[in-house]
C-alpha cells in the first residue's frame, strides 16, 4: 500500500546517524549534544518524592500551577519582564515540541518564513509539515552573523515568520544588541512573527549577555519562545521545557499542544516548582560550561584542527582547512571509525549540504571524556600527517 510521504526528502537526522555510528565503533561520541556528567542529585530526589508524595497523575494542561508561577518569577528576575504565568506559559515535552507547535500553531500553506542556516534540523520540516515555504538565508561564516540588508531583501508580503537561535546550535554565535535593533526595525508595522529558540539561555560566555526576546515588549509582543529544562539541568532525557507567548498566542498554541501531548511529565514538574528557588544552578551555569570549553579547546591545540569563536551552547566548530580536501562527512564517518571520537558535520545543518571544512563537537562532558576524545584525535593525526 502506497504512502506519499509528506516529507520526502528528510531522512533520519544526523544527529541518530552519528550517534549509531559511534556505538558501532565504540566512539567517544562528541556528536550529539547531551551531558556525560551528573545532573544534581537534589533534584532527582524530589523527582522521587513527588511521585511517593502521589504526584503521578495529569497535570494541568498548561502545566502545573506553581512551576508555572515559579517560571515567571524567574523569568523576572533575569530579564524583567512580567509574564502572566496562567495564560503565557506553556509547559512542554521538551524545547523542539515548543518549536513544532509554534510554528504549527500560525503557519499557514504559502506563508513565507525566513530561516538562518546552518539551522537546527527540526526548523525546516516544521515549516513543510504545515504548508509553509522556508527562506533560508546563510549565516555568514565563519563568524556565522547574520546578514540583514539579506534579510530586509527577503521580506515581502508573503512573509510571516523569522525564526532565530541564539545561542546558536550549531555554530555557538550569539545576537547582539545590533542584531536586536536591526530586527526591531525589521518587523516594526508589519505584521511578522518571530519564534525565538533560546534552549541554552544560560549556555552562554566569553563576557556575552543572552539576548532574550523577552527583554524586548515590542519583540515579545509578536513572539513565541522557546526554553528548555533539560539544558539548564543537565537531563535531556527529561524532555521537558516550555514556551512562552502572548496570551493570544497561546491560546492558539495550546489548541495544538491539548490535541498531542496533552500535559507532561507530573513529577518533574512538581520537583522542579521547587527547585527553581535555587538560582544558583542556572546563573552559574554558563562559567561551568566555558571551563570546559576552554579545556577542550586546549586539549585540541596538538591537533590540526582549528577552533572558531563560540559564545554560547554545547558547541563548538573546528575547522580543518588546509588539512584535508574530504567533505565534512567525510572526516566526521572517518574519525568516528578510525580515530574512535565521532563528531557531527556542519554541512548536515544546511539544506544545501554547504560545506567550510568545519565539524562540530559537543565540550559538555567530563573532562576525562575530552581527554580521551582529544587523545585519540591526537593519535590520529599523528598517524596520518
Amino acid at each position: 500500500m502506497h504512502i506519499e510521504s509528506k516529507l520526502p526528502h528528510v531522512g533520519t537526522t544526523i544527529f541518530s546517524v552519528m550517534s549509531a555510528l559511534a556505538t558501532e565503533h565504540g566512539a567517544i561520541n562528541l556528536g550529539q549534544g547531551f551531558p556525560d556528567y551528573p545532573m544534581s542529585p537534589e533534584l532527582i530526589e524530589l523527582v522521587a518524592k513527588a511521585m511517593q508524595d502521589g504526584n503521578n497523575q495529569y497535570a494541568p494542561m498548561p502545566g502545573y500551577r506553581p512551576l508555572l508561577e515559579k517560571i515567571a518569577e524567574k523569568l523576572y528576575g533575569c530579564y524583567g519582564t512580567t509574564v502572566d504565568p496562567l495564560s503565557e506559559i506553556t509547559i512542554t515535552p521538551g524545547g523542539t515540541y515548543a518549536l513544532f507547535s509554534a510554528i504549527s500553531s500560525v503557519i499557514h500553506p504559502g506563508d513565507e518564513v525566513i530561516v538562518f542556516e546552518p539551522a537546527y534540523d527540526c526548523y525546516i520540516p516544521t515549516i513543510e509539515l504545515n504548508g509553509g515555504v522556508p527562506v533560508r538565508i546563510k549565516l555568514q561564516h565563519p563568524d556565522y552573523t547574520i546578514d540583514w540588508a539579506a534579510v530586509k531583501q527577503a521580506v515581502n508580503p508573503r512573509t510571516r515568520m523569522i525564526l532565530i537561535n541564539s545561542p546558536h546550535n550549531p555554530t555557538g554565535s550569539v545576537l547582539s544588541r545590533e542584531d536586536i535593533t536591526q530586527l526591531q526595525d525589521l518587523v516594526a508595522d508589519t505584521n511578522i512573527l518571530i519564534v525565538s529558540d533560546e534552549v541554552y539561555e544560560h549556555l552562554i560566555f566569553g563576557g556575552k549577555e543572552h539576548q532574550s526576546i523577552l527583554r524586548y515588549p515590542d519583540l515579545f509582543a509578536r513572539s513565541f519562545v522557546s526554553f528548555s529544562f533539560g539544558k539548564v539541568y543537565h537531563c535531556t532525557g527529561w524532555k521537558l521545557g516550555y514556551c512562552i507567548a502572548p496570551a493570544a498566542f497561546t491560546k492558539e498554541f495550546r489548541k495544538v499542544h491539548q490535541f498531542n501531548c496533552f500535559s507532561c511529565f507530573t513529577p518533574a514538574q512538581v520537583a522542579l516548582s521547587t527547585f527553581l528557588d535555587q538560582t544558583k544552578p542556572y546563573l552559574e551555569l554558563g562559567r561551568f560550561l566555558e571551563k570546559k570549553q576552554q579545556y577542550f579547546e586546549a586539549l585540541m591545540r596538538s591537533t590540526p584542527l582549528k577552533p572558531l569563536p563560540t559564545y554560547g551552547s554545547y558547541f563548538q566548530l573546528f575547522s580543518y582547512a588546509g588539512y584535508s580536501s574530504e567533505t565534512e562527512a567525510e572526516l566526521a564517518v572517518q574519525l568516528t571509525k578510525e580515530a574512535g571520537v565521532a563528531a557531527i558535520p556542519a554541512s548536515a545543518f544546511y539544506t544545501d549540504a554547504t560545506d567550510h571544512q568545519v565539524l562540530r563537537f559537543c565540550f559538555a562532558k567530563k573532562e576525562e571524556t575530552l581527554e580521551a576524545a582529544a587523545e585519540k584525535l591526537i593519535t590520529y593525526f599523528r598517524k596520518h600527517s
